[in-house]
């Protein structure tokens, strides 16, 4: 089996449009959260939302180009390049190069906008780029076309665990020899009125007013997720190859679990026994025992029903070590970015890893006595990791995580 490393980073979200940024905004605990400003929220149930800020697509692609491509694939290929700049590599091998990016909603903005031309101007008018626009693999294949990656590439769509289970995937094709790098992560872009309305009325969302009191993980007074958006890519790498080229390599990755509660269409399953299983899967294909130089991204939605739940589903994989585990949710300052979370999240635990710092729960005022773990309110701490987990969970029970540690 081959060993796999760690080479670039690479995002776009609320709280920074570059690696750099986005860590120390979340290494001084400050959130991205404020009124919506896309459209006009006015008299709908969430008012407030994580929205990219300062974009500019044409630093990334032609006007052209930009033009005839959704939003959430524009955050993607800006990821991309930012993490491909990152790892050095200028000219990959394209047969031994893949592309695992993808989204939980794929193009919406171009869905509702094109249904909007339907319904008002006709179907002769719709854009002959919909369908690409729309579709969920399109990031994928445009990080493929400007990267010249003809080796795997596997949009994976899992709800809120895609971009998880994409770093997953790509972990396992490079372990058992499929590819020699692969581009991973995801990307969203959903801030709208349709998909803000369907989360809002399937009462997943906040309906606070007060932006530093919105997104609220393992607080009692959670009551829902606040949308996020933007993309998170990381590069992995076969580690002998990475090595020989002189790269710099952030972490290793070791573990990745998969598992599906089976369970309902929105919630998870009250018993946590699949969610502990699949922090277990990490942790076993890693051959580790967790302790307190550990650190795990939490999912953390800021959710009644998922913080409760995650929580037991950490005890229940770690036993008495759980306590002893540094966590955060990081969604308290990013907002949920669906299926981008697990990308910006995985980047958190690699750069949490590569400075030994823990970056907080904001927000974290009054603790939830059913979420009583060490979620590390408020303030990040110094720590001397060794390892750092990062999980997601999704819509439909999906449930993934991905194991890294320090080389």
């Amino acid at each position: 089996m081959k060993r796999v490393a760690v080479t670039g980073l690479g995002c776009v979200t609320p709280v920074g449009n570059n690696v750099n940024d986005f860590w120390q905004s979340l290494v001084i605990g400050r959130h991205g959260i404020a009124k919506i400003t896309r459209y006009d929220a006015g008299g709908m149930k969430a008012q407030l939302a994580a929205e990219v800020k300062d974009f500019d697509a044409e630093r990334y692609m032609s006007k052209t180009e930009a033009r005839k491509t959704d939003l959430y694939a524009q955050y993607a290929v800006a990821a991309a390049v930012l993490a491909m700049a990152d790892c050095g590599i200028n000219a990959p091998d394209p047969e031994r190069t893949g592309v695992y990016v993808s989204s939980g909603t794929g193009g919406i903005n171009t869905t509702l906008s094109q249904a909007e031309v339907l319904l008002t101007r006709g179907a002769g008018r719709i854009s002959p780029f919909f369908v690409p626009m729309m579709i969920v693999n399109m990031a994928s294949a445009l990080i493929a076309i400007r990267f010249n990656a003809k080796g795997p590439c596997l949009p994976v769509v899992t709800a809120c665990a895609t971009a998880t289970h994409a770093i997953g995937e790509a972990f396992r094709a490079i372990k058992h020899g499929y590819a020699d790098m692969i581009i991973a992560g995801g990307a969203e872009a959903a801030v709208n009125p349709l998909a803000m309305g369907g989360f809002a009325n399937a009462q997943a969302l906040s309906a606070s007013a007060e932006p530093d009191a919105a997104s609220l993980p393992f607080d009692r007074r959670r009551n829902g997720f606040i949308m996020g958006e933007g993309a998170g890519i990381v590069i992995l790498e076969e580690y002998e190859r990475a090595k020989k080229r002189g790269a710099r390599i952030y972490c290793e990755i070791v573990g990745y679990g998969n598992t599906c509660d089976a369970f309902h269409m929105t919630a998870p399953h009250p018993d946590a026994e699949s969610a502990a299983r699949m922090m277990r899967l990490c942790v076993d294909e890693a051959g580790r025992t967790a302790d307190a130089h550990w650190y795990i991204n939490a999912h953390g939605t800021g959710t009644p029903q998922n913080d409760k739940i995650e929580t037991l589903a950490i005890k229940k994989a770690f036993g008495d070590a759980a306590y002893d585990i540094n966590i955060s949710s990081t969604k308290s300052m990013t907002g949920h970015m669906l299926g981008a979370a697990g990308g910006a999240e995985a980047i958190a635990a690699v750069k949490a890893l590569e400075t030994g710092v823990v970056p907080p729960t904001v927000g974290l005022n009054e603790p939830d006595p059913e979420c009583d773990l060490n979620y590390t309110p408020n303030a990040a701490k110094r720590v001397d990791l060794n390892a750092a987990l990062s999980v997601s969970f999704g819509f439909g029970g999906m449930n993934a995580g991905v194991l890294f540690i320090k080389i």
